[in-house]
């Protein structure tokens, strides 16, 4: 392959793919899943704290955004980490929620 095909194979594969733009965007998605995480363990002590014991479907927000991460990253590069990850989250997600909706079954007053 020379360097003219080797450019234009390129230039086909970025096509409308601003690299710029793409890192802002991944630098956003991290930032925004702390700012997640910070807000989530704030509202968490708070909600002990004001005994009202723990949302768990607070947790499983938290957890979905990770979960749908790992797996869009699995589902494009294949690598069996973020295979792992989507697992992991997945139950975690699934577990919360099922216990959010347990406890809100559980304490409501018409069922």
């Amino acid at each position: 392959m020379d360097r003219e095909e080797i450019l234009e194979k390129s230039r086909q594969e970025n096509r409308n793919k601003d690299v710029y733009e793409q890192e802002i965007l991944k630098q956003a998605s991290k930032g925004a899943v702390i700012v997640q995480l910070v807000l989530a363990a704030i509202f968490f002590v708070t909600q002990i704290l004001a005994g009202e014991g723990i949302n768990w479907g607070l947790w499983a927000l938290v957890f979905s955004t990770n979960m749908t991460i790992s797996w869009v990253k699995y589902r494009k590069l294949r690598h069996k980490r973020e295979l792992m990850l989507a697992i992991i989250y997945t139950i975690f997600v699934s577990v919360m929620s099922g216990y959010h909706i347990y406890n809100l079954m559980v304490s409501s007053t018409i069922l």
